[in-house]
């Protein structure tokens, strides 16, 4: 008995350290990245676009924000590939260090006032870096979880997912407390600094945690067949363009309305007569109740599938997208939460929750890094082109277009519905197969 229990007591341990590895990653590469969208909204366009408009200034802003997310898929290709090839362990490890660093250096740049144009130049290409860097965080960190699960994997792999609105509790509520502790000048000159300054500390409890997982056993089994020939990348082009592109139109949506949430809205809130405090109270409570909200649906979808979860979220999210500005209009911080409550705990986790999941379930291992990481990515684009656009629709209409806001998100909502349809269900996909499920949700022999 002891001999046949110790395999699965050491293959319960590893998978406890790969989803702790996978969510404390998630939390440290997300408030890294998402500590940038609250600065990029409340911060930079003061120290960094001093030369500009306040409204100029903010669009400025977002945009090197976008970039960022422009830069992800770079991350995921780069990363993937390698992480197909060697494995999923060894590229965690230096995309960890590639966001620390990166995140350490922006708390140390000089202002527009200091070296001039050098300053928004430095910013842009450290937020490249991020961007590249969690880029190829996400799909590692998915199947360390996902392929180490042998049940329950909606719920083991969106743990990762949980990690970005933790991380963005963790970051506006360093942020907020950065502001609360001083006065406003002082923290536009050094005080949002130090959430940044921060990075290292967290860089260093990441790697020791992420240092005791072993590889996936999915990954080691098909290590001992022999390297395709084709590169990770030519096999998903090649093979599996359908499945790439379905997987971007199930996942562009729920990247549009976290864009929306987490960075216009911030910005939208205070032009609208909120105090900064009070969106960022509203933003840290809704990211702390969203952990609780990617994990109950993405457990949900293990017992119903992904796809009824996922159409749910997109068709209320088409519907909410319409009230999220009357709330922030109506003055009243209590509204205001609510719609943060409403859009980030509740609706955002029932799209984006079982994408975890989902995207590992849609290639075969020798390209699923590639895969998962191109199609998550590319959808990504999504929450950093999304405030860029709305603020530019903004800008044109003189502070106001919120309606052709509205109906945008709703569009995406709607393609969302459309792309999972098509794409059927993945939840009973086996991932040590070699297989990519069909559109009718059947998983063929590979």
């Amino acid at each position: 008995m002891f001999t046949s229990s110790a395999p699965a007591s050491a293959t319960s341990v590893q998978l406890r350290r790969a989803v702790t590895s996978s969510f404390l990653g998630s939390v440290i590469e997300y408030y890294d990245f998402l500590l940038y969208a609250t600065a990029s909204a409340l911060v930079f366009g003061k120290i960094f676009f001093t030369d500009l408009s306040p409204l100029a200034a903010t669009v400025a802003s977002l945009g090197t924000f976008a970039t960022g997310y422009l830069a992800r898929p770079l991350g995921g290709i780069i990363f993937g590939h390698f992480g197909d090839r060697l494995g999923r362990k060894r590229m965690l490890v230096l995309t960890m260090v590639l966001m620390g660093a990166a995140s350490f250096l922006i708390g140390l740049l000089p202002t527009y006032e200091q070296v001039g144009s050098l300053a928004p130049i430095a910013l842009v290409v450290l937020r490249v870096v991020q961007g590249i860097a969690v880029g190829g965080e996400w799909g590692g960190a998915v199947l360390m979880s996902a392929e180490h699960a042998t049940g329950r994997r909606g719920l083991w792999a969106s743990f990762t997912n949980a990690g970005a609105p933790f991380g963005m509790l963790l970051s506006t509520a360093a942020l907020n407390g950065s502001a609360a502790l001083m006065t406003e000048q002082a923290f536009l000159s050094w005080g949002w600094r130090v959430p940044f300054l921060i990075s290292l500390v967290l860089l260093a409890i990441g790697l020791f945690v992420r240092a005791r997982v072993e590889e996936t056993p999915v990954f080691a089994t098909a290590t001992r067949s022999p390297v395709p020939r084709s590169a990770p990348l030519m096999d998903v082009l090649r093979h599996h363009p359908r499945t790439l592109l379905l997987g971007i139109g199930v996942g562009l949506s729920p990247f549009v309305l976290q864009g929306t949430l987490t960075t216009f809205l911030i910005s939208y809130g205070v032009q609208a007569g909120f105090a900064r405090q009070q969106v960022l109270n509203g933003l840290t409570l809704s990211s702390g109740i969203a952990v609780a909200g990617i994990l109950g649906w993405s457990a949900l979808s293990d017992r119903v599938g992904r796809r009824p979860i996922v159409l749910a979220g997109a068709l209320a999210a088409a519907v909410y997208a319409f009230s999220i500005f009357p709330l922030t209009d109506s003055g009243s911080v209590g509204l205001l939460t609510l719609a943060l409550v409403l859009g980030q705990s509740i609706i955002h986790p029932m799209m984006y929750g079982p994408l975890a999941a989902l995207y590992a379930e849609l290639f075969s291992t020798r390209s699923r890094y590639t895969g998962a990481s191109l199609g998550y990515q590319i959808a990504g684009l999504g929450a950093g082109l999304g405030p860029l656009l709305f603020a530019q629709i903004q800008a044109a209409s003189g502070g106001g277009g919120t309606g052709a806001i509205s109906a945008t998100i709703a569009a995406c909502c709607l393609l969302t519905v459309l792309c999972t349809l098509a794409l059927g269900e993945t939840s009973r996909a086996d991932l040590g197969s070699g297989a990519v499920p069909s559109a009718a949700g059947r998983t063929p022999r590979a």
